[in-house]
């Protein structure tokens, strides 16, 4: 089957290479000349498969209106005239329930926990360079009753399989001495040693490479996708595009936040909005000890820090606000946040960047043929997870695409 990818982050590279090696003729395409130039290029760096909680949960929402008013809030949301900002606000408020947010966690650990197995086969068949650590997690907590509700999820995520620890702050001290700078307002932790981290762009690249060396696989980058021919109304025979048309027999969409748009050319759509993150990476010594040598979580102020060679990548935030821009005051208020927590760390060769991830309400990923064509498919959606679940999603999509047996059950994920 010849097979057209339109998108080249890390969902779209890692569909591209599970469909190739599953036999098929694929052509990836993105409008950027390099892969992994959209949310996949400076994320958290954090491979978090056994703690995947949704943003939409029990308490959010009650919290919102605290973060509208406070400077420093971890998720900001600037009302726009948009109608899709509101539907998408509107069924976000609606997931903000405790059965909405356990079945969502229930499927996307399912997803993570494929996802990791997934990545470790392929390491073992492609040993890419992308600053992999199987170093563990911690996520901090800084207040009793946060560490106390973190008990429930850690019960709760034990029924899925999860092996985790809840830590008072002198064990956490113990494990990772650079959380040191926390000082008393560290009430303690949970630690996860399964956990891992890694450049999400190196990984994408470094596949991507991989992809143009694969006799069944054509990589046209730097080429805009502009239409679809569907000349029975219900099969797409053609995608149009910068250089011509790429006939093709099935489409996948893993174009990120550009999915939507796509999808209405066809008459459909998809509940996916681009929530904007920010992240720093900062150039640290090999024998620095003051950075954490373990994958971090601060969780009242929804900071991560992970080590990723020779830099940490310090990755916050959740913009609501519908546009790509760096915004300098909340790029300040990190930088603030952050030596607050590791005062020796030197900032001043930082590199800011923001990314829009492409969220759905409930945190799940959309992943299965789409009703808008016959042979059209999805894989988008993952959000704040993309890294996680990328494995995990392109290997679920191509034996969906290739009638296998499925790794596990995709009902959660289809599009409706």
């Amino acid at each position: 089957m010849h097979i057209t990818v339109i998108g080249a982050g890390v969902i779209g590279v890692t569909s591209a290479y599970f469909l190739a090696r599953q036999g098929h003729d694929v052509v990836l395409v993105d409008a950027c000349t390099e892969p992994a130039q959209g949310a996949s290029q400076a994320n958290g760096g954090q491979l978090s498969y056994s703690y995947v909680a949704p943003l939409a949960g029990p308490g959010v929402l009650s919290s919102v209106p605290g973060w509208l008013l406070r400077g420093d809030a971890p998720l900001r949301w600037r009302p726009a005239l948009d109608p899709a900002q509101w539907r998408w606000c509107l069924r976000f408020a609606l997931a903000c329930n405790g059965a909405t947010s356990l079945a969502s966690t229930a499927s996307l650990q399912a997803l993570a926990y494929l996802s990791r197995d997934v990545l470790h086969a392929l390491l073992e068949q492609e040993p890419l360079d992308f600053a992999h650590v199987r170093s563990g997690k911690l996520i901090a907590y800084r207040d009793a009753a946060s560490l106390d509700k973190a008990r429930r999820q850690v019960a709760y995520q034990a029924q899925l399989g999860a092996e985790q620890q809840v830590l008072d702050a002198a064990a956490t001290l113990r494990l990772e001495p650079a959380l040191a700078g926390m000082g008393a307002s560290l009430a303690g932790a949970v630690h996860t040693p399964s956990e891992e981290a890694g450049d999400c762009r190196l990984f994408t690249e470094g596949l991507y490479e991989r992809l143009q060396h694969m006799g069944n696989v054509q990589c046209r980058l730097g080429t805009a996708v502009r239409g679809f021919d569907r000349p029975d109304g219900r099969r797409i025979s053609a995608v149009r595009a910068d250089g011509g048309a790429i006939a093709t027999d099935a489409v996948v969409l893993a174009a990120g936040t550009a999915t939507p748009a796509l999808l209405r050319q066809l008459g459909g759509d998809a509940p996916i909005y681009p929530l904007k993150g920010y992240s720093l990476t900062v150039p640290v010594a090999p024998d620095d000890k003051s950075v954490p040598a373990i994958s971090v979580t601060d969780y009242q102020r929804r900071i991560v820090y992970a080590r990723l060679g020779n830099v940490l990548r310090i990755a916050a935030m959740v913009d609501i606000d519908g546009t790509p821009d760096l915004v300098p005051e909340r790029v300040a208020l990190l930088k603030r946040q952050v030596r607050e927590s590791f005062p020796v760390l030197d900032l001043s060769r930082a590199r800011a960047w923001a990314g829009q991830r492409p969220a759905t309400p409930t945190g799940v990923p959309l992943i299965g043929r789409s009703r808008a064509a016959d042979n059209l498919w999805l894989n988008a959606g993952q959000g704040a997870l993309g890294f996680t679940l990328a494995c995990g999603s392109a290997a679920l999509l191509a034996a969906q695409m290739s009638s296998l047996p499925l790794p596990l059950d995709a009902r959660d994920f289809l599009p409706h």
